[in-house]
Parts: C-alpha cells; structure tokens; sequence
C-alpha cells in the first residue's frame, strides 16, 4: 500500500467553490449551498482505497451523529473512474448506499475540485468555518490499516465540535495519509 499525505492547505484558505452531481440523488450540489451553516466539512473519499474502507463504517457514524448540527459534509470522488471503476458514480452509489451516507457524495469527473482544494489523497479532510475559511485540514485520526489503533475520528471529530461551539482549533494538525489521488493522464 502506497502511501500519500495531505497537502496540508493553509489555514484561513478560502473554500474553493464546486458544483457536481450527487450520485445517489443526482442532484448538482454547490458550496453555497452551505452557505447559512457554522462548518462546511469537505472529504475526498473513494470506493476502492483501503484507507477510506478502514473508516468508511465510521464515516457514516459521523454524518448521521453530526446530522442534526448546523453544519454541512460533502464527500467527493475526484479518481479517474477509467483506471479505478469501482470509483465510477455507480461505485460510489453503492459504497454510499451500503454504508448509509446520509451526506452528499459528489463524483467530480473534470477532477477541478480536487485540484481546486490541492486535494492528494484518499482521505483527506478540510473543514471551514461559517465564512467558509479553512480551520482544520488532515487526519481523521491516528489509525491506519494494520497499526491496531482503533477508529474514532478524534482529530476530526475533535476539530468540528470546537468550530460548532465557536472556540479556537487546537494549532497542531497533522496531514491525513492515504492513497493518491488517481490522476487522468
């Protein structure tokens, strides 16, 4: 397993705006479309990579425990769906349908979102505060596949409770690790 660490975007980095397709509900889903909520949590995620299935359970534990908060998550596939199908929208409509995403899960085919966010890996996670400027981007948490430490979303979970309540993030974050974005060539 080849691993890939986030970017590590800098902080007070503004939301770069998209508009893709949801592929359970196919409706075309915008950042402001988040405009009136405290947070915007983004997630690049995928079907196939064994970084996102080691939390993708968890995952939807977040979406629903976070469901009722005034806040919005959008997950996003940006890999190329040529060399990667389980990555295709029908992929990810069965990854979302199987695990009981109740977010958006947006396919981004022109992969301009994911090079908008100076996405790099599956996982990675940004999340913005009300003016839709960058708080908190890299791991959800210290597990990874194999290393025996448990799923609980911690650092994420962690990050979003403070921006909810209006309190300052913690300053040391530490870049998400997972597989490579699957660039077109």
């Amino acid at each position: 397993m080849a691993q890939t660490a986030s970017t590590m975007l800098a902080l007070g980095t503004i939301a770069p705006d998209f508009a893709l397709t949801d592929v359970v509900s196919a409706k075309t889903v915008s950042r402001d479309d988040f405009r009136d909520k405290k947070a915007l949590l983004v997630m690049f995620i995928c079907a196939h990579c064994p970084y996102v299935k080691h939390i993708e359970k968890d995952l939807a534990k977040l979406g629903n425990d976070y469901a009722a908060q005034s806040m919005g998550i959008v997950a996003i596939s940006s890999n190329d769906a040529a060399t990667h199908p389980a990555d295709s929208p029908a992929g990810l409509k069965q990854q979302a349908e199987t695990f009981g995403f109740v977010f958006p899960y947006l396919y981004d085919e022109t992969q301009s979102a994911a090079h908008a966010y100076d996405a790099a890996c599956t996982p990675d996670f940004y999340l913005f505060d009300s003016n839709f400027r960058l708080v908190y981007r890299g791991q959800y948490d210290a597990s990874r596949p194999g290393n025996g430490i448990p799923v609980t979303g911690q650092e994420l979970r962690g990050a979003i409770d403070a921006v909810l309540a209006g309190k300052p993030l913690p300053p040391d974050q530490y870049p998400s690790i997972g597989c490579n974005i699957k660039w077109k060539a």
